[in-house]
């Protein structure tokens, strides 16, 4: 059997109570292996030869009231393989714990700081969890950053010595799905890419605007002058706007432009006063391609 090792961040904000997961591994689908979290109880991720019970079982400890040691203690006493298994615990209270077994490949380890643990086995050395855990707790934003900051410098560092396959990321909030139908704010997965910590980036990035409400209001951009003009170049060429519309952001622009929101699943994004956010605005010139050409047009300014 295949060990989904890998390199991981559990982490819990302290601001607001957040839980959360980011992993990768070379193996495929670590987000179905790996990451289990619950609102207001706690996360675990679950990985080496991964004892996969340790998750629910883990989170049913804890939800009865166990601390995250007395949930590593109880799961580990029950388990003959301890010693091939590698986890980290994050409960309600930010108490984090962390084990390695003695038979996981080399390099493993953890390193267990306030309120997280960053831990991972086949690793090119320890410098990949010593970064990781520089560069979560010196990131500043709300947990998802600091979990993409940690994990993409223990790539950086050498990550897992076999390579990348897949990638995850779980943040858990009460009511924080969608509707507020169940406690997911953030259930991004890549199951198979060559370069999935880039490719997780990359769908977080479209999750964010689809889903989440995270911009700065003051980032709000005004829809006029060079802006307008390649908004309305970008709605011709996607055939949401007729070629012979008028340079000003009438009725005909802004209804494109509904549209083309609608169509994308932007609804959480759509603006009524004239403004646009940035992620929106960069989305639509993407699509168009049109980025190059805007940022050509900003640097001829």
């Amino acid at each position: 059997m295949s060990r989904p090792s890998t390199f991981s961040i559990v982490a819990r904000d302290s601001t607001n109570g957040d839980l959360g997961i980011i992993v990768q591994s070379k193996f495929p689908a670590v987000g179905a292996l790996v990451p289990w979290a619950k609102a207001e109880i706690g996360a675990i991720a679950t990985q080496a030869w991964a004892n996969v019970g340790y998750g629910p079982n883990g989170l049913e400890l804890l939800e009865a009231g166990n601390s995250a040691s007395e949930t590593l203690k109880i799961l580990l006493d029950g388990d003959e393989g301890q010693e091939h298994r590698q986890i980290g615990i994050v409960d309600v209270n930010g108490q984090a714990v962390a084990h390695t077994g003695k038979e996981c490949m080399e390099w493993a380890g953890q390193i267990v700081g306030d309120g997280f643990t960053c831990q991972g086995n086949i690793l090119a050395g320890e410098s990949v969890v010593v970064d990781m855990a520089e560069a979560y707790e010196n990131t500043e934003g709300d947990l998802i950053d600091k979990l993409f900051a940690g994990l993409i410098a223990g790539q950086e560092a050498g990550g897992d010595r076999r390579g990348m396959q897949s990638a995850a990321v779980l943040v858990v909030r009460e009511k924080g799905g969608y509707e507020g139908g169940n406690d997911r704010y953030v259930d991004v997965r890549v199951d198979e890419h060559p370069s999935p910590i880039e490719e997780l980036v990359r769908v977080f990035n479209i999750y964010d605007m689809t889903l989440l409400s995270r911009e700065d209001p003051n980032l709000l951009v005004h829809i006029d002058g060079d802006l307008l003009a390649i908004i309305q170049q970008a709605l011709v060429t996607l055939g949401y706007l007729e070629k012979d519309h008028q340079n000003v952001f009438n009725e005909m622009t802004k209804s494109a432009l509904s549209e083309w929101t609608n169509t994308n699943n932007f609804e959480n994004k759509a603006r009524d006063d004239g403004t646009i956010w940035p992620s929106v605005m960069e989305y639509l010139l993407e699509d168009a391609d049109l980025m190059a050409e805007w940022r050509k047009r900003q640097h001829d300014l």
